[in-house]
This record gives structure tokens, C-alpha cells and sequence, in this order.
């Protein structure tokens, strides 16, 4: 089923949970992000060894990994780690699409299906943290009724997965038609 993106065109691919054998695509598509995505994502400079590691971790730590899969290539993937130092069940959750592709509605779906799993894992909260000047994360993260601070010079977004959350999620869904 073809998905309708921001700017018309429609989307060629699918997203879908990423699994264990998937981990080279997933490590492929973190070293494809240009130098401003790896900034984004990641809140700083990496080199393409930290990245590899990363992919492998990210899968062997039980991490929820949804990627926007094109042609066999992940080409966007969001992440859910937790967080068990928290009180609450919580997630920290984590985004990236190739340059080419953002903008284009990806992201939210990304966060639509990530949310999804958040909540069938008995999540309570969910985490984001990005540097102040990653508008799209942050408007990504109001989108999905995040509260957002700033600590340690970071953008924090925190996103209730109670009942109000669940009803903001179906409120969207209803505007968007």
C-alpha cells in the first residue's frame, strides 16, 4: 500500500519493526547519513566505527528498531531504547532519515509505529533528547504532544503515554483524515 507524502509524491517502500537479520541494512543506512544527520541524530560528531557499533548494540541490548524499508535498503529508522534507570517505565527514543527523504512524512510514521510498540511493551513514558537546534526533532516531538524542557544544553522531550496521549494519537489520525 502506497502512503501519500508531505509533498505528494508517493512513498515506494513500507515501515516495519527491523529484524535481527536486518542489522546490516540498518548499520548501512547510519553510515549513508550525511554530516547533518549524524549531528541530529546522534547530538554530536561520529565516525563511522562509532556508528557500526552503535547498529550492533542497538540490536544485541533488545533495543525496538522500526526502520522505512525501500528496496531493500532501510533508508529511516526509529529506535526504542530503555531506560531502566527511570522510575517509570520509560523509553528513550531515537530518529533518523537520509536527507534525501525528510520532510517527505516519514519521521511520523516512524514515531506513529514506534509509539504503537512503546505502548504494547507497557511503556509509560517516552524520551527524546536532542541538541537545541534540531528544529524537526522538536517539531517532530510536539507533534506527538512531547513536553519539551531544556537541560544541560539539551532539548529534552518527554512524551505521556497515559490516556491523554492515546486520545491526542486518535485526535491526529481523525484531522488527518
Amino acid at each position: 500500500m502506497e502512503r501519500q507524502s508531505l509533498e505528494g509524491a508517493p512513498w515506494r517502500g513500507i515501515v516495519r519493526q527491523l529484524r535481527p537479520s536486518d542489522l546490516p541494512r540498518f548499520r548501512e543506512h547510519l553510515l549513508r547519513l550525511d554530516a547533518e544527520s549524524r549531528h541530529d541524530r546522534f547530538n554530536g560528531v561520529t565516525n563511522d566505527a562509532y556508528l557500526s557499533a552503535y547498529a550492533e548494540r542497538s540490536f544485541h541490548d533488545g533495543a525496538t528498531v522500526i526502520g522505512y524499508v525501500e528496496d531493500g535498503k532501510v533508508l529511516g529508522a526509529a529506535e526504542l531504547h530503555e531506560r531502566p534507570d527511570l522510575p517509570e517505565p520509560t523509553g528513550e527514543i531515537a530518529f533518523s532519515v537520509e536527507h534525501e527523504l525528510q520532510h517527505r512524512g516519514i519521521g511520523s510514521a516512524l514515531f506513529e509505529r514506534l509509539i504503537t510498540n512503546a505502548r504494547g511493551l507497557g511503556y509509560e513514558k517516552l524520551r527524546v533528547t536532542t541538541h537545541p537546534g534540531n528544529l524537526a526533532m522538536r517539531t517532530l516531538a510536539r507533534k506527538f504532544d512531547a513536553h519539551l524542557s531544556f537541560e544541560n544544553l539539551e532539548t529534552v522531550g518527554v512524551i505521556d503515554l497515559g490516556k491523554n496521549a492515546e486520545t491526542g494519537l486518535v485526535e491526529r489520525r481523525l484531522r488527518a483524515g
